[in-house]
């Protein structure tokens, strides 16, 4: 803090000399008042440059010391924590909902009436989660309630499900982990609908639901869905028209991985969509429809994708303009298609970065995502989906059944390993970089190392 200056307050020596004699009892008593002036503007002048931190210099100083550790500027360490002006999860009005109506059921198989109406209801009783709540997801993954029967099986599933905790907490998603079924009779690919069902009734903040299957991996933790595209549509699957309406092929999409809007129409959506479902006694009956309809399906069971498909190929008109298909970016992406383009992906962002210094600057995860929009305008060249160097955003093991170990005999089950690793230590480089280190070796999962300042300048 520099002293104010006081060569103004200084009286000349020609001046002394005039107030010599009679007036030296008015010049003490004035000496004093002008002293007191003084000692009351620098108490002022100081408390008010303490109180303004606007003034003082721009640049940091790394080197300040704090006489006392444990208070610092103002704040004491001990009651650190601060209220966020975020939702409010306290606080639930007693005005009735339709969670107070007996009749309200988390079960596939009992129809829900209203479901807009008494959303927009509940909304309004719990108005902290009004904001943002056009784009709040909740993310739903899950496994069987059994231990895996592949020795690494159940290890595989835990880096799965990190993968999607992390790419989760880096765009402030919730996600939920289920390991039960919630109607055993809807087991295998149709385990997921009850879910998803239940998860809607239980979570009205959200306006949308994300399913994720256990063995898909975010493989861009950057990319945000692109929600502002699916406005005017209630679900987002991963498909190709030409393969669903001219080839009538069941693998026309994949239902592994699917955005469902929280709505009236997705609740009645989902009710047509289980009647094919094992818990009903036309199950057989279903089998044997889609087996015919779809000349390119091998096993005789009911599934939920050729289920979907159906709908598509026979209720169009119903149900198809509410139904996105989703082809020109990796929505979830065929992952032996991707495995093996991820050290040239990785080549280019790194020789992007060395480019670009503020796409090297260290950075808090909080702030991660406005990193993807900086880096954004130097991936116009690189295109999406397949043979794109841009990185794919969810790669999906299909085929690969980590947890039974009975994958598919098309390829070995060395190859889904490696191909696993190589894909969730690509993710996890993206997550670890935000902590300072890196897995250099992309098939060795255990081994990082520190990344020197300004990589990779």
């Amino acid at each position: 803090m520099v002293a104010p200056e006081h060569t103004q307050f200084h009286t000349s020596p020609m001046a002394k000399s005039l107030f010599r004699g009679k007036a030296a009892s008015f010049f003490s008593d004035g000496v004093l008042f002008v002293g007191g002036i003084m000692v009351a503007f620098l108490l002022v002048w100081g408390v008010w440059s303490m109180a303004s931190p606007g003034t003082s210099s721009p640049s940091p100083n790394f080197e300040r010391v704090v006489s006392d550790p444990s208070v610092s500027d103002g704040i004491d360490s001990s009651e650190c924590a601060v209220e966020g002006l975020g939702v409010n999860m306290r606080l639930d009005p007693p005005e009735p909902t339709f969670y107070d109506d007996p009749k309200t059921s988390y079960k596939i198989g009992t129809l829900v009436k209203n479901w807009d109406e008494k959303r927009k209801e509940w909304l309004k009783l719990h108005p902290s989660f009004v904001a943002g709540a056009a784009e709040r997801i909740l993310m739903l993954t899950g496994s069987q309630p059994t231990p895996c029967k592949n020795p690494i099986g159940d290890h595989l599933l835990l880096r799965f499900f990190k993968n999607k905790v992390d790419y989760c907490r880096i765009h402030g998603y919730d996600i939920f982990y289920n390991n039960v079924l919630l109607q055993p009779k809807m087991f295998t690919f149709w385990a997921k609908l009850p879910v998803v069902r239940a998860a809607m009734m239980s979570h009205p903040e959200a306006e949308w639901i994300w399913w994720v299957d256990s063995d898909a991996a975010f493989t861009d933790m950057e990319f945000k869905l692109p929600l502002e595209r699916y406005r005017n549509h209630n679900l987002v699957v991963h498909g190709w028209s030409n393969l669903i309406y001219d080839e009538k092929s069941w693998t026309g999409l994949n239902a592994g991985v699917f955005l469902i809007r929280n709505c009236q129409w997705s609740l009645d959506f989902m009710e047509v969509w289980a009647s094919m479902g094992p818990q009903t006694p036309d199950y057989e009956k279903w089998g044997k429809t889609l087996t015919s309809t779809f000349k390119d399906k091998i096993f005789p069971e009911s599934d939920d994708q050729s289920g979907l498909v159906y709908l598509l190929l026979k209720e169009k008109d119903k149900w198809g303009d509410k139904i996105y298909l989703e082809a020109e970016y990796y929505f979830e992406g065929y992952w032996e298609e991707i495995a093996e383009t991820l050290h040239n992906i990785s080549s280019k962002y790194l020789e992007m970065e060395k480019g670009v210094n503020t796409l090297r600057r260290r950075h808090a995860e909080k702030v991660s995502e406005s990193y993807a929009e900086q880096r954004e305008p130097y991936l116009k060249q690189a295109g999406n989906g397949r043979y794109s160097w841009r990185r794919p955003f969810i790669t999906h093991f299909t085929g690969c059944q980590p947890c039974s170990g009975k994958h598919n005999d098309m390829y070995s089950g060395q190859s889904c390993w490696n191909s696993m690793q190589k894909v969730l230590n690509f993710a996890d480089n993206q997550v670890l970089r935000n902590f300072g280190f890196v897995h250099p070796d992309l098939l060795d999962s255990s081994t990082v190392s520190p990344l020197p300042f300004n990589y990779p300048a």
